[in-house]
């Protein structure tokens, strides 16, 4: 947080949240197609030793072994941000898992078409596993919309180990600052009860949930 950063993002999802803030990447995948060298050559001239590998869901991307091997033999501190449901051996920094919650099952969205195949597939535990042990860093990212949304979270975190109080991460679901703010008071107090990190939007409060930012 607060360090800058270039972001990849992939295109393309497994899951189907019904809260996405990325449709672009996951509904409604767009963007054009890039070999490993010139998404490299792109990162290279934004100058930020950090690069985050985001989505869409990254993990389900062909190249992303050979992404991860080049923009690491660059020098670059790489964050994989994942939802955690596929593993691959990956030259990384810090695995940032976010197992999606109930909360972002699609029961409407689009008649509930994917509803059924994104409940199956949003968990996978042994995926969850395979990351943290073999990471060198791990953060368990959560976006809750609601209190009763800890319940979910600490059965999750029952049923993996090797993890700290401090590598959970409590995010509050939103796209605007009136909705996060609405939610940012009670969730960092769960932080302060349980020894969890609050994980605030910052970019949507510094530009907007605005593309490219």
């Amino acid at each position: 947080m607060g360090v800058p950063s270039t972001f990849v993002r992939a295109s393309g999802c497994n899951l189907r949240c019904v809260w996405c803030d990325t449709p672009y990447a996951s509904w409604d995948p767009e963007g054009p197609e890039m070999r490993v060298e010139e998404i490299a050559t792109k990162v290279a001239a934004f100058g930020a030793k950090h690069v985050v590998i985001t989505g869409g869901e990254p993990l389900i991307m062909s190249d992303i072994q050979s992404l991860c091997d080049v923009l690491k033999s660059a020098g670059h501190h790489i964050t994989v941000e994942t939802a955690a449901t596929v593993y691959q051996d990956l030259k990384l920094d810090l695995a940032s898992l976010s197992p999606k919650l109930a909360n972002s099952t699609p029961h409407e969205r689009e008649g509930g078409r994917f509803a059924v195949a994104h409940e199956r597939n949003r968990l996978n535990f042994d995926t969850i596993q395979r990351f943290i042990d073999s990471s060198p860093s791990v953060q368990l990212k959560f976006v809750l919309s609601q209190p009763g949304d800890m319940d979910e979270i600490e059965s999750i975190l029952s049923q993996v180990r090797g993890w700290q109080r401090d590598d959970v991460l409590l995010m509050p679901e939103g796209t605007d600052s009136k909705t996060l703010d609405s939610r940012a008071g009670w969730i960092a107090e769960t932080c302060t009860k349980n020894g969890y990190r609050f994980c605030p939007r910052l970019h949507v409060a510094l530009y907007g949930n605005t593309r490219g930012t």
